[in-house]
């Protein structure tokens, strides 16, 4: 066997790792040098070293997948990081993807970039990008115990967030705002989805199947539609041929087994994430709230129907598949968590429909 040299190693390779072997040397038993001082068949050399530091919400960090689009068009021999507090959904295209943990902190603050994209306003995010090595950094940062805005483009999506008037003002969805912080232009990109595994489920063929994502999370109770509504839908969902599956995790669970017995639709639990995007995949359309599983739907290209009451629509860019129903009533409940007039009693039921049948046909 030829003597491997340090002098050798092709540290630059994307598939180099320093501290394990690389996964081409695991799979063929391949060195950055051959025995004839060939370089290796799989060396990939990259360019420039990108951070994306998008945490959280889950929802927030499936929307800014498009951004890899346009990343992979104008650095296409970069090495792409992202930061996050939810992994699974970040797409195996990301070179490396590390969590919000003091380790990885550490990682990060040794690690030369030659771009940091922080698209957080948030005081761990911006904390951390203020202590970072790089050679350009857009997005947010940390002074005087305050999340400020680096560069120019940042300012717009500063000041959404600092006054509810500027916010219910804006007309640029989430995306738009995103790739202006990082000096693109959004051009229509799609969500980047990782891949689930196919499971068997127990759906009727050749049936348009109709999702109901019956949850919002504990936070914003604003957004919820009455049982006796979902009931209702559900059951002229199935009276006209179309096979209505009620969606939703653990602490929808409980409502779900109960809107399941009252209408006859089906329901099969809940599951972990991976499954659980599996199940929206088996939907031909959604009916959601704004929620984790309104994003998974639009990462899926599902049509969908979206209920809206307390966010500014314009934010939510649903790529012509869908259309976004809001309450016949002028509330005032703009990023409450709980409003006191109930607006979502105004969203009707024959409104919903009429807007299910419209998208599948």
């Amino acid at each position: 066997m030829k003597k491997i040299l340090y002098s050798e190693l092709k540290r630059d390779c994307r598939h180099f790792r320093g501290d394990v072997p690389c996964k081409p040397h695991k799979q063929h038993g391949v060195h950055c040098v051959d025995a004839k001082g060939n370089s290796c068949k799989y060396y990939d050399k990259v360019g420039k070293r990108i951070l994306i530091i998008k945490l959280g919400a889950i929802g927030d960090v499936i929307r800014t997948t498009p951004l890899l689009h346009k990343l992979k068009h104008v650095e296409p021999d970069a090495e792409i990081w992202w930061l996050t507090y939810s992994p699974d959904v970040i797409p195996k295209t990301v070179d490396v993807i590390l969590t919000f943990t003091p380790q990885t902190l550490a990682i990060l603050q040794a690690t030369p970039f030659d771009i940091v994209y922080n698209l957080d306003k948030d005081r761990e995010a911006s904390a951390l990008c203020s202590l970072l090595n790089a050679r350009i950094i857009k997005g947010y940062t940390f002074k005087n115990g305050k999340c400020i805005p680096i560069n120019k483009a940042a300012e717009y999506k500063y000041l959404t967030g600092v006054f509810d008037d500027v916010s219910q003002a804006n007309t640029k969805c989430y995306q738009e705002e995103i790739f202006e912080i990082c000096g693109f232009k959004f051009s229509d990109e799609e969500y980047i989805m990782p891949d689930v595994p196919a499971l068997e489920w127990k759906l009727p063929a050749k049936k348009q199947i109709v999702g109901l994502n019956t949850g919002c999370g504990g936070r914003w109770t604003s957004r919820l539609w009455a049982d006796e509504n979902w009931i209702t839908l559900a059951k002229r969902l199935k009276k006209t041929g179309y096979i209505p599956l009620f969606l939703g995790g653990e602490q929808e669970h409980e409502k779900n087994l109960r809107l399941q017995k009252s209408s006859g639709a089906l329901y099969f639990g809940h599951f972990p994430l991976t499954k659980f995007m599996d199940e929206i995949k088996q939907c031909d359309l959604i009916v959601t709230a704004v929620t984790m599983g309104m994003h998974l739907a639009i990462g899926f290209q599902k049509k969908m129907v979206l209920f809206n009451n307390i966010f500014n629509k314009h934010e939510f860019e649903l790529y012509g598949r869908g259309e976004i129903l809001e309450p016949d009533f002028d509330c005032d409940c703009f990023y409450a968590p709980t409003c006191p007039n109930n607006c979502m009693q105004y969203l009707y039921v024959d409104t919903v429909f009429d807007s299910c049948v419209r998208l599948l046909k």
